[in-house]
């Protein structure tokens, strides 16, 4: 793979009209605004096709099976991206240039989305599980790549600065896409939204072509020292796990991403749980058939999906356009990442006290708000001062596997409390709370290693990455 870092940083004296109203958010230099927008057109497009596909998944997977069969689900995708999605993905990465990296990645998944369109038009046994365990791998590795890109073509100054404006752009393109699920669900059907999460994934994969031909040429003005450093950054053909453990730094991080979705999912299990049994009680008394019954409860679900997504991602939106460059910039990541844990430490000590589906709603609602703006885009920059193999490798190991195994951890707490143990929403509230506990240390434990390793790496970044 070609390394190539901020190649659009021409010669400008001056910031243009773009440059000068970006700067309301974040401080952006000259020639710094092309690359950015693009990316954050690139972005947004992705979380546009994954939001329509997440309004999909649980209208399928919640009105034929409920939230328990969702848990068990989401472990069993653990151990196949494990198992196979990491090997294979790390095989095609140490072999293929990014360009037909992200083209063959992202093709490979339009062409699924082809794929259960008519496996939704031929209403398969079994669809709502199949596709859950699909769309779990579509998010955590398109998006992940999508990062892993961003990263490779920014330094660490640049990167804090600028992955303000492109997260801006996964906000804006989560709340589009489950705002316009919402809207058209109910007109054209959960198989047709999948065509249409696959047109805009196309698109998507068009944008990351013209920015990576766009940083190439750049990368062909820069001098030969500087290409003949960049060349040395290869990929080796190494297993990504490995060099997870063997380097702390990439370690602190999986366990923080770990730990994230454990709780994360729990949550997700309590909010689950009681939209169930809200829509089982809204289409407890229609007439009809036991599938136009199952279909209306999906529809429901979907519903309520859809407009739950929709205001968390508007509130995203928001603390991602106004706050997130301030608290950057003025707590650094050091801080930054401990403020998702704390606001969850809040959460769930309300709905332990008070386990009621209008509190759970907006707690969830303030929780996912801040996942999706502050700490995705920590989380991203958390990356900046590690090596291109760490980036293309161990990035996309850790947001799909140790985020996924949060879910397997999180399944076993469903398993315990709800069909052990018999107990509900309380019980696992609490056991998020003692998760959280942990979840902090290890916060504080990534931002120092983070300081420590922006520190020495800053004195070398005056020429960009890899000069």
């Amino acid at each position: 793979m070609n390394n190539t870092p901020d190649g659009n940083a021409e010669n400008k004296s001056e910031k243009n009209l773009l440059e000068k109203f970006l700067s309301l958010f974040t401080e952006v230099k000259p020639g710094e605004a092309g690359t950015a927008l693009l990316l954050t057109l690139n972005i947004f497009l992705v979380l546009a096709s994954y939001y329509i596909a997440k309004v999909v998944r649980e209208g399928l997977i919640l009105s034929e099976f409920g939230a328990i069969v969702k848990s068990y689900s989401s472990a069993f995708q653990t151990v196949l991206i494990g198992a196979v999605v990491i090997p294979v993905y790390s095989w095609l990465a140490a072999r293929l240039d990014r360009k037909k990296l992200i083209n063959y990645v992202t093709l490979f998944f339009v062409l699924c989305f082809v794929l259960f369109y008519f496996m939704a038009v031929a209403k398969l046994t079994l669809l709502g599980v199949i596709y859950f365990v699909w769309v779990g791998i579509f998010s955590l590795v398109v998006i992940s790549l999508f990062w892993a890109f961003a990263n490779d073509l920014y330094s660490t100054e640049k990167g804090e600065r600028l992955f303000v404006i492109v997260a801006f752009g996964a906000s804006a393109g989560a709340v589009a896409g489950s705002y316009i699920a919402g809207k058209i669900v109910t007109a054209i059907g959960n198989a047709q939204m999948l065509l249409l999460a696959a047109a805009i994934l196309v698109i998507a994969m068009l944008i990351s072509n013209l920015v990576d031909r766009r940083e190439s040429r750049a990368a062909a003005r820069r001098t030969s020292a500087a290409r003949s450093a960049e060349a040395k950054e290869s990929i080796s053909k190494g297993d990504a796990f490995k060099l997870i453990f063997k380097r702390r730094y990439l370690l602190l991080i999986a366990l923080l991403v770990l730990l994230l979705n454990w709780v994360n999912t729990n949550g997700e299990f309590i909010l689950g749980d009681v939209v169930v049994t809200a829509a089982n009680k809204a289409t407890a008394m229609l007439d009809g058939t036991e599938a136009g019954i199952k279909e209306a409860r999906g529809i429901y679900i979907s519903e309520f999906y859809g407009d739950f997504f929709f205001w968390v991602n508007l509130a995203g939106f928001i603390l991602q356009l106004f706050f997130v460059s301030r608290i950057i910039k003025y707590l650094g990541v050091r801080i930054a990442v401990l403020i998702l844990p704390f606001l969850a430490l809040a959460s769930y000590s309300l709905i332990a006290i008070a386990p009621i589906f209008s509190l759970i709603r907006w707690a969830k609602t303030a929780e996912n708000a801040t996942d999706y703006s502050l700490n995705n885009t920590v989380r991203q920059m958390l990356f900046l001062p590690t090596t291109r193999e760490e980036k293309y490798k161990a990035k996309v190991a850790i947001d799909s596997f140790f985020q996924r195994a949060g879910d397997v951890l999180s399944a076993v707490v469903v398993f315990v409390v709800a069909d052990w143990l018999m107990k509900g929403v309380t019980e696992v509230a609490i056991v998020n709370l003692a998760l959280v506990v942990v979840w902090l240390w290890i916060a504080y434990l990534v931002g120092k290693k983070y300081f420590e390793k922006t520190a020495e790496k800053q004195p070398s970044e005056a020429g960009g990455f890899g000069s």
